[in-house]
């Protein structure tokens, strides 16, 4: 008998299983994760009790449907998540050293980043022609969770924020994020050299939405001014921030790396801010524990050529000069 063969068929089978059990928790519903594994679900249901007797603790609370899963299920797919993780890190880690890396790079972006990632992913896929970048806009809060159940390889996202659990992440600071006023040229504030917080609360804004980490920050930074702003237009989208403040009605402050993507729309301006108590840190964030996933290392070294702290300052001092 080959035991190696055995070893290597008795593991892919684990895996399978699960695999199904992780679809199952995500799709709660036998014949959704079916679909999603590309079995039946007759196949997916018999895998899942050959692991509960494998495990012998139930792991499905079965009625006339799906019900949850038992606390033993949800411990085993908080394992899953890891193993599976862990497994795919290594298939990535061979294959690298034959010929290269393949595979897909899951990163998330919260979407005030978004402007910025295709500074890393454009050479990352260069560099790697084989691999596929899958790229989600996400909240900061739900770029902690999927990164704890190993959804993301890696994402961008603000750091030491205190609204997120991030202690269980490795980081790596990109930049620091700086506000500018973009106005109509012929706005009261345009010709200034610095304009106040207070003074741009005044102003008819577009900002972001307040549930929006980005917002939250500026609002603390009025608020220390002693100013609230109560803009006229409010968006969760960078690109219909900017669309709406190229119509000259509204001024905005925006993050100078949104420069990179947008410029300054013809017939505005961009003033200098005052500088805040604290700029947010925006950086590259990865689960921590074992060893760092290969396509996650590579797009590290990218971002440590690459200086995106001097791209962007260098950006927002061309723009107001």
């Amino acid at each position: 008998m080959d035991v190696t063969r055995v070893a290597g068929a008795c593991c892919g089978v684990l895996f399978r299983q699960l695999e199904y059990l992780v679809a199952l928790a995500r799709e709660r519903h036998f014949a959704r994760a079916a679909a999603a594994c590309h079995v039946s679900q007759p196949s997916l249901s018999a895998a899942i009790r050959k692991l509960e007797r494998e495990l012998d603790v139930p792991l499905v609370r079965r009625g006339q449907r799906f019900a949850g899963l038992t606390p033993e299920g949800e411990r085993v797919v908080l394992w899953a998540h890891r193993i599976l993780a862990d497994a795919e890190a290594l298939r990535q880690d061979l294959s690298r050293m034959r010929a290269g890396l393949s595979g897909t790079l899951r990163m998330g972006a919260i979407p005030t980043a978004l402007t910025a990632a295709s500074l890393l992913t454009t050479p990352f896929c260069e560099q790697n022609p084989h691999v596929r970048v899958m790229l989600t806009s996400l909240s900061s809060r739900e770029i902690a969770r999927q990164l704890a159940d190993f959804e993301i390889d890696m994402a961008m996202t603000y750091l030491d924020d205190e609204e997120d659990d991030l202690a269980e992440v490795r980081s790596i600071p990109l930049y620091e994020e700086r506000y500018l006023l973009l106005t109509p040229a012929d706005g009261e504030l345009a010709g200034r050299r610095v304009a106040r917080w207070a003074e741009v609360a005044a102003l008819p804004l577009c900002l972001l939405a307040p549930e929006m980490r980005n917002r939250r920050i500026l609002d603390a930074n009025f608020r220390q001014a002693g100013a609230v702003a109560v803009p006229a237009i409010e968006t969760d989208t960078v690109s219909a921030l900017f669309a709406h403040v190229a119509t000259h009605r509204w001024s905005s402050v925006i993050a100078h790396a949104w420069l990179h993507m947008f410029g300054v729309p013809e017939g505005m301006r961009v003033v200098r801010l005052e500088r805040p108590a604290r700029e947010p840190r925006v950086g590259l964030v990865l689960a921590g524990g074992g060893p760092e996933p290969v396509m996650a290392g590579a797009v590290l070294d990218i971002a440590r050529d690459l200086d995106l702290r001097e791209v962007f300052d260098r950006l927002a001092r061309e723009h107001l000069s």
